[in-house]
C-alpha cells in the first residue's frame, strides 16, 4: 500500500454557550467523587452514559445536537448545572487542610510518582490495587490542599480487557484509548505547540510528549512516546500497562524517573520532594543527581544527599519476586552512558541497585535503589512494614529486624468515592455534612448510631437489589458473547437472589490469594449455599496477570463451579473487572470474603470501601485487616497463624471458612425480629463503620504521610541545599571521613557491677572503655542495647540507652558508664554497641555504620 500523507482535523461537540459548564466539569475529575455531578452528567441521556464507560467527555461528543439544544432551554437542568459548577467553583477556591495548618510551607512542592493511577473507569490506565490507591492518593492531596502533583505514563492500550472463552479461560484484548475522549489536556508552548522532553535510550533520544488530567485542585501529567518523532519500537513502550518483556518494563521505568523529572522541568516545576510509589519509578533520583551535577558542578557524594533528604519511597510488594530487579548486563546497556552523567565508577552504580554492595553477578533492584536513595521508605500496614523490615534485613546486616529503618503507614481509601448514593445521603442527613472535609474526626462517625436501624437496611437492600440486577446483565452479555445456548442465556435472568446473603470476592487473581479456596469442599458449598431458608450466594470478579497461567486456572476453576448444577446460579464470575463492577460489589455485597496467604497481602484496600457502605468483611487477618479488626465489625479467619504447609493451611483455613459462614454469619443475617429487621446484623453494620472509616481513609494517610515523610523531608532538604548545598557538603565529607575510619572503633574492656541475679527495682550498670581514635566523641554514641530475650536468646523488645563520658580521651580511648533501671522480673539481655552521631542524619542506620562489643 502506497504511504499517504494523510493530514488531520478534530471535530469538537457543538455546546451552545449556555453550556460551556458542562465542559469545565467535565475536564475536571473532581465530578467523579461528587454526586450531584455524577447525578448532573446523568440527567442528560442516563442509558448513553452508562453505555460510554460513564464518561463524561464521550457523552458530551455522543449527544445528538438536538437535546443540547432542549437542555439549553430546559430551567430545571440549567439550576442544577450552575449548582455543580459553583460547587466545584468553590471547592477549588476554599481554604485547605494544609493551609490551616501549614501556611508557612508555601514553598515545597511535592512529585507524587506512579505507574499507574486509578482515578475513575473512564480513564483507564490502571490495572489494580495499586493504580486505585495511588488514585485516591490524589483525590486526598486534593481535598486536603496538599501542594503536589502526580507522575505517570500515558498508555496507548492501558491495561488489558477481560474475556473468557467457552472454558473459562482468560482471554486479553488490547483496545487502544481513544485520547480525544478522554479528558486529557495536552501541556504547550506559549505558540501552542507541544512540550517534548527527551529521554536517553542506547544510542539514541525517546522524545515524549506531556499531557495532564486535573484531578481536583491536583494536576496529574502523564508522559507519552507514541509521536512522530520516534521510531516505531519506541512509540510503543508506553503502548501497554506491565505489558512486554524485561526490555519494555525498564524502557518504561526510565521514561517514568528519568523522564518523569525531564518533564517537570519543562514545565517550570522543581520537586522538592519526590515520593515513589513503588519502586517502578526509582530512576527519577538519579536524574535529581544528574541535574544538580550538572547545574552546580558538584560531585555525586554530595548530590545524592541533597536528593536523598528530599526523596520518599513506599513499597507495596511483600515478596522478593514482585520487585523489579535487572540484570548487570541489561544495566550496562542501558545506562553505560548515563552512568558518565553522574560521575561514578560501574562499580559505585551497580552498588546502588544491589543488596550486598560489590556482589558481583546480583541483579539491580529497583525496591533496593530507592531505598537507599530515600530518606523515608515505609510498608502499607503494619503488619506489612514488619514484613518489609525483614525483606530488606540484608541492606543493614548489623541491624536486627525491629531498627531497620522501614516503617508502615497503612493504606486507606477516598471515603466519598466509594460509598454508594443511599448511603451517602444517610450520612448526611444523620451526621452532617462535616463528615466529607472531616472523614477522620471519629467523634462525627460516633453519631452513626443515630441512624435508624430500617432506613440503613433498606438503603443496603437496594444496593443488593442493584448488584444483583447488574450481576444479571452482565452475565447475559457474557454468554451471548460467548455464543451460548438461548435457554443458558434466559437461565441468567434468574440467577442470584436480590433478598439472599450475598458474598463478594473480586481482586487480582494471584495465586496467594485464593480465589478457589471456598469451593474446597463442593458438597458441604452447595449444603451452604442452596439451604431453601436462608440461601447464600457467591459473587466472583477479577483478573489474572497476562502471563499468571496459575493465575488463570483459578479464575477457570470458579467459572466451572459456578456451572456446576448444585452450584448455579448460586455463584456467578463477572468478566472484565474494573471500577464500576468494583463499586457495585463493594457497595451491595453483606460480606466480602478474603483469604490471602498471611503475610503475603501487604494491605489490601477492597475491605475498607466495603466498610464505608456497612459490608463486612469475613477475612484473614492479613493487612489492613489485621489492624481492622475488632471482634464486633466483621468476622477474622483464623487468629493470625502462618504455616509452612500450604496444604495444610488450606485444609485449616478453608474449613473456618465454613464454620463461620455457617454458625455465626448466616444465623445473624437471617435472625428478624418482628419488624423484619436483623438487628444483630445491623449492629455489627455500624460498628463496621464506626470502627473503620475514620481510620482507613486516605484523607489520613495523605495527612500521615505530610507529617511523617513530606514536610521532614522538606526540612532536611531545604537545610541540606542552603548555603550553596554547604551541609551537603559537609554530609557527605563527613561520611567518607568517618567511613574511612570507623575500623578503629573497638572496645576494649566492659565492666558490669551487678552480678547475673537482680531483683526487681535495682539497675544493670555498665562501665565500658571505647577506643575510637581518630574520630570525635561527638559524632558517635555508645549505646546499651537491652530488652527480654526469646527462646533463642535474642533480644526480641530492644531498646537502648546512650551511656555518657566525662570527655577525657586518652590514648583515643573515653569510658563510657550508664544504668537501665529493672522494673520487672524475667530473662534479660544486654551489649552494647557504637553508631554515629550527625545532627544531618536522619538516622543513625543512614551510613550502616555499626561496631557491637
Amino acid at each position: 500500500m502506497p504511504r499517504r500523507n494523510i493530514r488531520t482535523f478534530t471535530v469538537l461537540p457543538q455546546l451552545p454557550t449556555r453550556l460551556h459548564a458542562l465542559q469545565k466539569i467535565a475536564y475536571n475529575l473532581w465530578w467523579c467523587w461528587h454526586l450531584e455531578a455524577v447525578a448532573l452528567f446523568r440527567r442528560i441521556d442516563i442509558d448513553l452514559f452508562d453505555k460510554l464507560n460513564h464518561s463524561p467527555i464521550k457523552l458530551l461528543g455522543a449527544v445528538p445536537q438536538e437535546r443540547f439544544e432542549e437542555l439549553a432551554k430546559d430551567s430545571g437542568f440549567l439550576d442544577n448545572m450552575d449548582r455543580v459548577e459553583e460547587m466545584l467553583d468553590r471547592y477549588m477556591k476554599a481554604k485547605t487542610w494544609w493551609q490551616s495548618h501549614y501556611a508557612e510551607n508555601n514553598d515545597i512542592q511535592i512529585a507524587y510518582f506512579s505507574a499507574e493511577f486509578g482515578i475513575h473507569e473512564s480513564v483507564p490506565v490502571y490495572s489494580g490495587g495499586l493504580g486505585i490507591l495511588a488514585g485516591d492518593h490524589l483525590k486526598s492531596a486534593s481535598d486536603l490542599g496538599v501542594p503536589l502533583c502526580g507522575v505517570s505514563l500515558m498508555y496507548r492500550e492501558g491495561y488489558f480487557r477481560q474475556y473468557l472463552n467457552i472454558d473459562g479461560w482468560q482471554q486479553e484484548l488490547y483496545p487502544e484509548n481513544d485520547f480525544f475522549n478522554l479528558p486529557l489536556i495536552l501541556e504547550t508552548k506559549p505558540d501552542g505547540s507541544p512540550i517534548l522532553i527527551s529521554v536517553p535510550l542506547p544510542g539514541r533520544e525517546v522524545f515524549v510528549k506531556i499531557w495532564r488530567i486535573q484531578v481536583g485542585r491536583i494536576p496529574l501529567y502523564l508522559l507519552d512516546c507514541n509521536i512522530p518523532q520516534n521510531r516505531p519500537e519506541d512509540r510503543a513502550i508506553t503502548s501497554q500497562l506491565y505489558g512486554g518483556d524485561q526490555h519494555t518494563r525498564i524502557q518504561q521505568e526510565i521514561v517514568l524517573g528519568i523522564g518523569g523529572i525531564r518533564a517537570l522541568k519543562a514545565l517550570g516545576k522543581s520537586p522538592s520532594i519526590c515520593h515513589m510509589n513503588e519502586g517502578h519509578s526509582a530512576f527519577s533520583a538519579l536524574e535529581r543527581i544528574r541535574v544538580y551535577i550538572e547545574d552546580f558542578n558538584m560531585d555525586f557524594a554530595v548530590a545524592s544527599e541533597a536528593v536523598k533528604a528530599g526523596t520518599c519511597f513506599t513499597t507495596h510488594t511483600p515478596v522478593p519476586a514482585g520487585n523489579d530487579a535487572f540484570p548487570e548486563g541489561m544495566m550496562d546497556h542501558y545506562f553505560g552512558e548515563y552512568i558518565h552523567s553522574l560521575r561514578i565508577d560501574r562499580n559505585t552504580f551497580l552498588n546502588l541497585g544491589r543488596e550486598k554492595p560489590n556482589n558481583g553477578g546480583e541483579p539491580f533492584s529497583m525496591t533496593v535503589l530507592a531505598i537507599r536513595i530515600s530518606n523515608t521508605s515505609n510498608g502499607v500496614s503494619q503488619l506489612h512494614g514488619k514484613v518489609s523490615r525483614k525483606m530488606w534485613n540484608s541492606i543493614w546486616p548489623e541491624l536486627s529486624e525491629v531498627e531497620i529503618p522501614i516503617t508502615s503507614i497503612t493504606n486507606g481509601v477516598h471515603t466519598q468515592t466509594w460509598i454508594a448514593p443511599q448511603i451517602e445521603h444517610l450520612y448526611n442527613r444523620y451526621l452532617g455534612r462535616d463528615w466529607t472535609e472531616q472523614p477522620t474526626n471519629f467523634e462525627i462517625w460516633t453519631k452513626i448510631e443515630k441512624i435508624p436501624d430500617g432506613e440503613l437496611w433498606r438503603a443496603h437492600e437496594h444496593r443488593r437489589e442493584r448488584l444483583v440486577t447488574l450481576a444479571r446483565n452482565r452475565l447475559k452479555a457474557q454468554l451471548v458473547k460467548r455464543g451460548s445456548p438461548p435457554s443458558e442465556v434466559a437461565a441468567a435472568e434468574e440467577v442470584l437472589d436480590p433478598e439472599a446473603l450475598t458474598i463478594g470476592f473480586a481482586r487480582r487473581f494471584a495465586t496467594y490469594k485464593r480465589g478457589t479456596l471456598v469451593f474446597r469442599y463442593i458438597e458441604r458449598l452447595a449444603k451452604i449455599l442452596n439451604d431453601p431458608k436462608r440461601p447464600v450466594q457467591l459473587i466472583f470478579s477479577g483478573k489474572a496477570h497476562p502471563k499468571d497461567n496459575a493465575g488463570k486456572d483459578f479464575i477457570a476453576q470458579v467459572v466451572q463451579f459456578a456451572r456446576r448444577p448444585e452450584l448455579r446460579g448460586r455463584v456467578v464470575f463477572l468478566e472484565d473487572y474494573d471500577m464500576n463492577i468494583a463499586r457495585h460489589l463493594i457497595q451491595g455485597v453483606d460480606v466480602w470474603l478474603n483469604n490471602p496467604r498471611r503475610p503475603l497481602e501487604a494491605s489490601g484496600t477492597s475491605g475498607m470501601k466495603v466498610c464505608c457502605n456497612g459490608g463486612l468483611n469475613l477475612s484473614i487477618l492479613d493487612g489492613w485487616w489485621d489492624e481492622g479488626y475488632a471482634g464486633d465489625n466483621g468476622w477474622a479467619i483464623g487468629a493470625g497463624e502462618e504455616y509452612t504447609d500450604t496444604n495444610y493451611q488450606d485444609e485449616v483455613e478453608g474449613r473456618a471458612i465454613y464454620e463461620l459462614i455457617e454458625r455465626d454469619i448466616v444465623p445473624l443475617f437471617y435472625n428478624r425480629g418482628a419488624d423484619g429487621l436483623p438487628r444483630g446484623w445491623i449492629h455489627r453494620m455500624k460498628r463496621s463503620i464506626l470502627t473503620n472509616v475514620p481510620v482507613f481513609n486516605t484523607n489520613r494517610m495523605v495527612s500521615e504521610y505530610a507529617k511523617v515523610c513530606y514536610l521532614p523531608s522538606q526540612e532536611r532538604h531545604t537545610k541540606l541545599i542552603a548555603d550553596n548545598f554547604s551541609k551537603a557538603k559537609e554530609l557527605a565529607n563527613w561520611k567518607v571521613y568517618t567511613s574511612a575510619r570507623w575500623p578503629q572503633i573497638r572496645f576494649e574492656n566492659v565492666d558490669v557491677t551487678t552480678g547475673d541475679h537482680i531483683r526487681v527495682g535495682e539497675s544493670l550498670n555498665v562501665q565500658v572503655k571505647v577506643h575510637l581514635g581518630e574520630i570525635s566523641p561527638q559524632e558517635v554514641e555508645v549505646q546499651l542495647y537491652h530488652g527480654p530475650t526469646d527462646n533463642a536468646g535474642e533480644i526480641s523488645q530492644p531498646h537502648t540507652v546512650t551511656l555518657t563520658t566525662d570527655g577525657n580521651v586518652q590514648n583515643g580511648s573515653l569510658q563510657y558508664t550508664g544504668k537501665v533501671p529493672c522494673k520487672a522480673s524475667g530473662y534479660y539481655g544486654y551489649c552494647l554497641r557504637v553508631v554515629p552521631r550527625n545532627e544531618l542524619l536522619f538516622n543513625a542506620f543512614e551510613p550502616n555504620l555499626i561496631t557491637w562489643a
